[in-house]
């Protein structure tokens, strides 16, 4: 009996998530659009339509005539029906975002945090910043929680950042557990890359294919969108893309091995060679691409962005370069379409995800 009452509860919920995915996908839409898109019966589209519209998710929006048969319902989703707050931890800085139920970023600041900081503090500045959003305590009511984009490597399944590289106060840290407590509302953890893919895929909609979002901002990662989701790894810390070696007898890295991709790259960014620095990490995203052959390459990280087009430039002629078979190896290279944002806008959807989710969708 509990099995079946799982299975239910799942369905409602995964039905829930698709019909969530369409009202994203569409400014409008009507039960037989849901149904093409999904392959749900007109039966379960209508229920889940009236418990969405009975929760304030999604509302009437008019009615189309068609030449012959029964007027048909138009719906829209209500974007600020429900919100989240995303936190991008960088080494220097927080960020927050207030982003809605449509993925729309609606607030954005950045606050510095102490050098080398310590759990209690980052966790004072995380309230704080919260506390200044404007319009928060009119919000709360809607406030689905908050999302964490954080250094790893970290233990996503069970809330736990592992050893952050460059910070002395990061072990076996329970940072989900914590900043519940603190802040008195759900908590999503995740790596800050994995976030930043969320939030890519979540613009792309479902055309976005295998994909990588790789970050420089202090460090180097690489968030992977595989299969329609997320991809964090048996051990959820997948995305160590800057700890992968290109120099056997290359410098010291902060990870105790020499001649990582992210210690070449920030030698030559600090000599000032910002050329060799984006070349870099062109051959690491090559030889990415030959291991996952990835459909989309999304560029970001706030190091990056003060050099946007050195990097694309360098990155996309690696690529092109690499292409012998230009007729059918092929990949998109970027920059992310959400700028600074993209790490702490990613967390902020994937709490909304956990909720609403947006399960792949054949194309409408």
């Amino acid at each position: 009996m509990t099995r079946i009452t799982a299975d239910v509860t799942f369905l409602r919920g995964y039905n829930q998530a698709l019909v969530m995915a369409v009202g994203r996908t569409v400014r409008t839409f009507e039960r037989s659009t849901v149904v093409a898109a999904t392959g749900l019966t007109p039966q379960a589209v209508s229920k889940v339509i009236a418990r969405l519209t009975a929760d304030g998710l999604i509302r009437p929006a008019g009615v189309r005539r068609p030449g012959i048969g029964k007027p048909a319902v138009v719906h829209e989703l209500v974007p600020d029906s429900r919100y989240a707050i995303g936190a991008h931890v960088a080494r220097r800085t927080l960020r927050l975002t207030l982003v809605d139920l449509a993925g729309t970023v609606h607030h954005s600041t950045v606050n510095p945090l102490p050098g080398d900081f310590t759990p209690q503090q980052l966790l004072d500045v995380l309230a704080s910043g919260i506390d200044a959003i404007p319009g928060i305590t009119d919000l709360r009511g809607r406030l689905t929680g908050v999302g964490i984009g954080m250094i790893g490597p970290l233990d996503h399944a069970n809330g736990l950042v592992r050893d952050a590289h460059g910070l002395r106060h990061w072990h076996d840290v329970p940072l989900r557990e914590i900043a519940e407590k603190h802040l008195d509302l759900p908590v999503h953890l995740d790596k800050d890359v994995t976030a930043g893919i969320t939030a890519e895929a979540w613009r792309h909609g479902a055309t976005f294919g295998d994909a990588a979002l790789i970050m420089v901002e202090s460090g180097i990662g690489g968030g992977f969108w595989l299969g329609g989701t997320a991809h964090r790894g048996a051990h959820t810390n997948a995305g160590e893309f800057g700890h992968t070696v290109v120099d056997l007898d290359g410098p010291l890295c902060v990870c105790g091995r020499h001649g990582c991709l992210e210690i070449v790259h920030n030698q030559a960014a600090q000599a000032g060679d910002i050329t060799r620095a984006a070349r870099v990490v062109a051959v690491g995203v090559v030889n990415l691409l030959q291991t996952l052959d990835l459909a989309h390459v999304v560029l970001a990280g706030a190091d990056l962005l003060r050099h946007p087009e050195t990097y694309l430039a360098a990155v996309v002629e690696a690529v092109g370069a690499d292409a012998r078979r230009a007729d059918w190896l092929t990949t998109t290279v970027a920059l992310s379409s959400l700028g600074a944002d993209v790490i702490a806008a990613g967390a902020a959807m994937q709490v909304l995800d956990q909720q609403y989710g947006i399960p792949g969708l054949a194309p409408i």
